[in-house]
């Protein structure tokens, strides 16, 4: 897949699909009325433009190109060769089966070959993922396959702590479940030792 490929791109869409600001806006006052308000009323008048720009915020992942992000590594490392973990790294995302918010904590480490790469961008590749509709279990399973497939290290692991708004304000409302998600690839994978140390470091062993 060429690199020089746009985000929307990579996931077969075409620019053109993309509504307009107008239509969004539009879109947004339907819902109000549907809601059972009055869109034309003071408090709600603004709101369509409010509710569009903070989609943008919310869903900018999808105009960033994660593999980008994590194209500039670095070899002077001393011969540095265990494991590099960024942990609590925030949350927030947004359920794609009822568009509600996921808030939680990711942690990612990775085991270096013969490169590494700056820290923040561990944390920027998170965000980029979180910042589309997603699943849990996708978000984790992205990021970890990203790392690997850009950065080749000897292993990687992901783990995601969250709780999902569409189970905790609707449904069946239990506020206190979280939901945990893992992924383990190479020498994580292969060495429970090395498994159980990444557990243990991001309080979950």
């Amino acid at each position: 897949m060429s690199a020089n490929l746009s985000p929307a791109a990579r996931r077969g869409l075409s620019t053109d699909v993309r509504p307009s600001r107008e239509e969004a806006e539009a879109a947004v006052r339907t819902l109000i009325a549907w809601a059972g308000d009055n869109p034309a009323r003071e408090g709600l008048i603004e709101t369509p433009k409010r509710v569009v720009k903070a989609y943008e915020e919310f869903f900018a992942g999808y105009d960033e190109d994660p593999i980008a992000i994590l194209s500039k590594s670095f070899e002077e490392t001393d011969g540095y060769d265990e494991m590099v973990l960024v942990r609590d790294i925030r949350l927030d995302s947004h359920c794609e089966h009822h568009i509600v918010p996921i808030v939680g904590r990711i942690h990612i480490a990775y085991l270096p070959r013969d490169r590494v790469v700056g820290i923040s961008k561990l944390a920027r590749v998170a965000d980029i993922y979180a910042r589309r509709l997603q699943i849990q279990e996708k978000l984790t399973a992205q990021i970890a396959n990203c790392l690997e497939s850009v950065l080749k290290p000897r292993g990687v692991a992901v783990l995601v702590e969250a709780s999902h708004q569409c189970m905790t304000t609707r449904g069946i409302r239990k506020i206190d479940a979280d939901t945990v998600t893992t992924r383990f690839l190479g020498e994580f994978r292969d060495d429970q030792h090395l498994c159980n140390q990444f557990l243990k470091l991001t309080g979950n062993g």
